[in-house]
């Protein structure tokens, strides 16, 4: 079972990224897929989630109205689209999954992508 996380780069403040996290090894549809990251210095953060069951998502504050999460399970892919990046969105961006509905708890996941940098310059 593996994560791949992808789609991290350097972009200027303002700008948009798109992550991926494409799934393998098994079916994560029903699975919540969160996406975490982890600055320079600083603790792991909760940044987004969505649930398996009804697909709602949740945001920490920091992101809310700039990144939106979703999902193909189909595909066994989920994304995280982020605008209007800031250099404080830089980071380490980690997808996880967890067998929870939905938990922020990165200890509730179980399944872990290898992470992908972002770098917002100002």
């Amino acid at each position: 079972v593996q994560l791949q996380a992808s789609g991290g780069g350097l972009v200027q403040a303002g700008g948009s990224l798109r992550l991926s996290c494409a799934a393998s090894g098994r079916s994560f549809s029903r699975n919540s897929m969160g996406w975490f990251r982890q600055a320079p210095g600083k603790e792991r953060e909760f940044v987004v989630g969505i649930s398996w069951f009804d697909v709602n998502t949740y945001y920490a504050d920091p992101v809310k109205g700039r990144f939106t999460i979703s999902r193909d399970n189909a595909k066994n892919l989920a994304y995280l689209q982020m605008n209007s990046l800031k250099p404080e969105d830089t980071a380490v961006y980690y997808c996880a999954t967890s067998p929870r509905r939905f938990t922020r708890n990165g200890n509730e996941y179980d399944y872990w992508g290898q992470g992908t940098l972002v770098t917002v310059s100002s």
